[in-house]
């Protein structure tokens, strides 16, 4: 196997890290997995996800579902809780449009449920992404974070790859992710991703965009628990968050 720019990972990995913030290179994984709705070497007619090329060809497939997780605890855990960010090479807006943006929104809500991750809030763009989540109850450390999302952005890379007939470009380049050990600093990131659409000039109402968590949470959450966290101030978090995003969602 050759090696590419994702092999190159810091070598220090997600579960030892206390109040961690570090840019990773992704490594390609070294297992195989089946095939994910998010992304695919199948024909696109066959995941209902085709251009418009190929989308009278497709039209009798069924919509893969979104595997929304459960309700949010607002709790951190005692595994490990991470506000984890990933961005495309050169920020390139490689998702724009809502087609796209549905595929990487299905694709990460898909793998959190395969690898074991409780998504607490989720925001996906044209070119980068967030969410707040626990790591898995059931494993002793967060390291399969760089396996989780090395096998949603080779998916979803070959995807986009395959619809704009680039083969060999490198779409995604690497994440941050920060280890949240205080609960004020937790439910101001959850608050942070919640409102980010909002933040993007996106839309003036952070639950009228589909591709973030704010619908679902306020859905799932207590009346006073969705104030209680919306309340929180965000305003002084740094998040390395200077994305310039497309408007097209």
């Amino acid at each position: 196997m050759g090696i590419w720019i994702s092999d190159l990972v810091h070598p220090q990995s997600a579960g030892g890290l206390a109040q961690s913030k570090t840019w990773r290179i992704f490594r390609r994984p070294r297992f195989a997995r089946s095939v994910l709705d998010c992304g695919s070497p199948l024909p696109l007619s066959i995941l209902g996800l085709a251009s418009s090329q190929a989308a009278s060809h497709s039209s009798n497939m069924p919509e893969p579902q979104t595997p929304w997780p459960h309700a949010p605890t607002h709790q951190l855990s005692v595994c490990g809780s991470y506000f984890v960010t990933a961005s495309t090479l050169h920020r390139e807006h490689h998702f724009r449009g809502g087609e796209r943006l549905r595929v990487v929104h299905r694709g990460l809500l898909t793998m959190a449920r395969d690898f074991g991750w409780e998504l607490e809030a989720w925001a996906v763009f044209s070119n980068h992404y967030h969410f707040v989540a626990h790591s898995p109850p059931d494993a002793p450390d967060a390291s399969n974070l760089s396996d989780m999302l090395s096998v949603l952005h080779v998916k979803t890379s070959g995807w986009i790859n395959k619809l704009d007939r680039t083969p060999a470009r490198q779409v995604w380049f690497n994440f941050r992710e920060t280890r949240l050990s205080y609960q004020k600093s937790y439910l101001a990131r959850l608050n942070y991703v919640h409102q980010n659409p909002v933040k993007h000039g996106l839309v003036p109402v952070a639950n009228q965009y589909p591709w973030c968590s704010a619908a679902w949470f306020e859905r799932e959450a207590s009346a006073a628990m969705v104030k209680s966290i919306y309340r929180f101030k965000v305003d002084k978090i740094q998040a390395n968050d200077d994305f310039e995003v497309a408007p097209e969602w």
